[in-house]
């Protein structure tokens, strides 16, 4: 929460951290095939990685789990809850067109991180303790580079996500390190 906070401030007030932020975005923007680099970020799309966690949820659920499913469903209910008012209160401009604004936090970003995030966790919670984090780990990460190389978000707009999103799945962290528990 408080590299979120940092970041956040940063964004805000125009500190050092945007100001590499944005020399950071310049440079990179454009670097990569099209092609490519549009399919990493459209993993941040919800028609891409809610589908992820709704299977994650079921496979939870069918494995009686009950308050690790309605943890992941929380957080993802929370992402737009908290995002959206954030956007609209900093109103930071879009990397390409000043015009257009409301990019801090990256929306897609953070739907990224706590779809594969949650249903890392549930599986996690499901017995499966090796793979599933990092994958979700790298799913996200490539989802954000995919958003930065396009264009779409600056790169500090990733960061925030990815530590606003660790917010978000703190009670389902906290509900999968506890493993299944027989009824």
């Amino acid at each position: 929460m408080l590299l979120f906070v940092l970041v956040t401030w940063q964004v805000v007030v125009r500190g050092p951290w945007w100001r590499a932020d944005v020399r950071l975005d310049r440079a990179v923007v454009g670097a990569g095939p099209s092609w490519l680099t549009e399919f990493l970020a459209d993993l941040g799309n919800t028609q891409v990685a809610l589908p992820v966690l709704a299977a994650a949820v079921a496979y939870a659920l069918w494995r009686r789990l009950r308050a690790a499913p309605l943890a992941a469903a929380g957080a993802m209910v929370a992402v737009p809850l908290v995002v959206v008012p954030l956007k609209t209160w900093i109103d930071r401009p879009a990397p390409l067109d000043a015009a257009l604004s409301g990019y801090f936090p990256s929306g897609h970003t953070a739907t990224a991180a706590v779809a594969y995030g949650g249903a890392a966790l549930l599986l996690r919670a499901c017995g499966h303790r090796r793979w599933p984090v990092p994958v979700a780990g790298v799913l996200t990460g490539i989802t954000g580079i995919g958003l930065v190389l396009r264009g779409y978000h600056w790169p500090l707009d990733v960061v925030g996500s990815v530590c606003l999103s660790v917010v978000l799945l703190g009670p389902l962290w906290w509900l999968s390190r506890r493993g299944r528990r027989p009824r």
